[in-house]
């Protein structure tokens, strides 16, 4: 079987790449490295991060099905971005807020804690951090 080794990318679709681009600039904290019009027929911009995954946003040429985002629908969910740790997660809750970005608060849960939040299109998104790590103190063999 051949291997794989993790998550490569993930492009949205945008209604408005002049809303969204800025906004998911402000987000991520940095302007996309590739803003440009392929000869696929979309513009995209495109983030990468530390470990070399990719986030993109598309608005295509030809018009697209304006429906509203809803992760009861088959197809995307919810992205989730990571972050280290429960005090990282913490700190987006406040960059959240200093942006205005409505959010629902942290949710602990016994597989790490998370984020929620939607970006201007209504697709839903999260940051992620995994559960701290037991030290195994405490416990016997």
């Amino acid at each position: 079987m051949p291997a794989l080794v993790g998550l490569n990318h993930v492009a949205l679709t945008v209604r408005d790449l002049e809303v969204s681009g800025p906004w998911y600039a402000a987000l991520l904290g940095k302007a996309p490295a590739i803003d440009e019009h392929t000869d696929a027929g979309f513009r995209h911009q495109v983030w990468i991060f530390d470990d070399r995954t990719v986030f993109g946003i598309h608005q295509h040429d030809r018009a697209v099905f304006d429906l509203p985002f809803s992760e009861l629908q088959v197809g995307l969910d919810h992205v989730a971005f990571g972050c280290a740790d429960r005090q990282q997660l913490d700190a987006w809750v406040s960059r959240l807020d200093k942006l205005g970005i409505t959010h629902a608060g942290v949710v602990d849960a016994y597989y790490g804690s998370v984020l929620s939040f939607r970006d201007p299109d209504g697709v839903a998104l999260e940051v992620f951090a995994p559960p701290a790590m037991s030290t195994g103190a405490g416990t016997s063999g």
